[in-house]
């Protein structure tokens, strides 16, 4: 009988667990895919839908189609819950038994963060930023001022500096930019902290890509509440709008609160360097599932980021694991969240940033942040590079 590797989630680590396993071990394994989403979606174009720049077909595609080329199983389905003591998922499609199990579900919005937070635009996900694009065009029809933040316990900090770059592009573009105010708010204790506490010279580049904007920004915000019309703050201070976009804090999703200590508080499964969780050496969690503590602490709560790059490397060190212990090798596959590199291109509508650096939270060793208008078109190549690549389920090319 084959060994039965079941991947809960087919997004970025899911599809690059699942296929890693796959193409390493071949027929010695029976790799299943049960995914609540039936597409994958390149949540990094997402800043780019309420613009009318990108649409769903452009940024997104089919999964069941790449896993059956790969000899990878895709169920649609929804988790309901694990039994690593039995080895069993339940879905909404059945009981599925495994060997071994990836957790790579990704996260949901945690709208309950503050009050109103659930009426307001956001990004974070493909059917968010679809609603997102008809504020902004009922916006044009009766412009005004302009709000975009991240709420307290936020972490997707990237995203909403691209979004808030390329909404003052598309100002500019409207005839608007100078004649709305254009506002930041954020949790994090200063401008280009990214959850990550800042980069060398974060700081200052993006104090000066604000100023050049003429973008106010609010630091160590906490957001009280969320009205139809305004963002309002702990200390009283009140941003009226006519348009926001807020990105909110993430949770880990909540079937898995339901298995006896796999995950915590935040819901995230707590895992080891191999991305096995701390008590069940067959069980996996990779990207934004797996919990990353947060090494300071900040006078507002911020989280801290999980994007593509370092989800990709926790899937290839879990699957590297996986094989290991699937041909009883040594295992000698492991890294840490903190040690992984730090890449990213941070798009500003037609400016942007590159950001690198030796290790993800501090204390780099080498770190560097370029900016040019040559990183938008390096986003954009990025873009059709990655979405070709995980459509042809080609995930071990770098």
């Amino acid at each position: 009988m084959r060994t039965r590797v079941l991947v809960l989630g087919g997004s970025f680590a899911g599809m690059t667990a699942a296929l890693s396993v796959r193409s390493r071990l071949g027929d010695e394994v029976e790799v299943t895919v049960v995914g609540a989403s039936d597409r994958f979606v390149f949540n990094p174009s997402l800043i780019w839908l309420p613009f009318g720049r990108r649409g769903r077909t452009d940024v997104s595609f089919l999964l069941e189609p790449t896993f059956t080329r790969r000899g990878v199983r895709f169920v649609h389905a929804s988790a309901l819950r694990v039994d690593p003591d039995v080895h069993e998922v339940e879905t909404t499609a059945g009981t599925f038994g495994y060997d071994y199990l990836v957790i790579a579900t990704g996260y949901r919005n945690d709208l309950d963060a503050v009050p109103g937070l659930r009426d307001v635009p956001t990004i974070t996900t493909l059917a968010d930023a679809e609603r997102t694009g008809d504020a902004w065009r009922r916006f044009l029809d009766e412009p005004g001022d302009v709000v975009i933040g991240a709420t307290q316990r936020a972490s997707c900090f990237g995203a909403a500096y691209e979004f808030l770059f390329t909404t003052s592009y598309q100002l500019r573009r409207a005839g608007l930019h100078g004649k709305v105010r254009l506002t930041y708010v954020t949790s994090e204790p200063y401008a280009g902290h990214f959850g990550i506490d800042g980069m060398p010279g974060a700081r200052a580049l993006m104090g000066m890509f604000a100023r050049r904007e003429g973008i106010e920004v609010v630091t160590g915000a906490q957001m009280s509440e969320i009205r139809t019309d305004a963002v309002e703050l702990d200390d009283g201070t009140v941003l009226p709008y006519r348009f926001a976009m807020v990105v909110p804090p993430f949770h880990g999703q909540d079937f898995l609160a339901g298995t006896p200590g796999l995950v915590d508080a935040g819901g995230y499964v707590p895992v080891r360097p191999t991305y096995q969780t701390e008590r069940w050496d067959d069980v996996y969690a990779v990207g934004i599932a797996a919990a990353v503590p947060v090494p300071w602490v900040t006078q507002v709560p911020v989280g801290i980021p999980k994007t593509g790059f370092p989800t990709e490397q926790q899937a290839h060190v879990a699957a590297a694991h996986v094989v290991a212990q699937v041909r009883g090798e040594a295992p000698s596959h492991e890294k840490e969240f903190a040690d992984i590199p730090a890449l990213c291109v941070m798009d500003a509508g037609n400016d942007g940033v590159a950001m690198v650096a030796d290790r993800m939270l501090p204390p780099p060793r080498f770190a560097a942040m370029v900016p040019g208008p040559q990183n938008h078109l390096a986003k954009l190549a990025f873009e059709k590079y990655s979405i070709a690549k995980m459509r042809r389920g080609l995930v071990r090319l770098p």
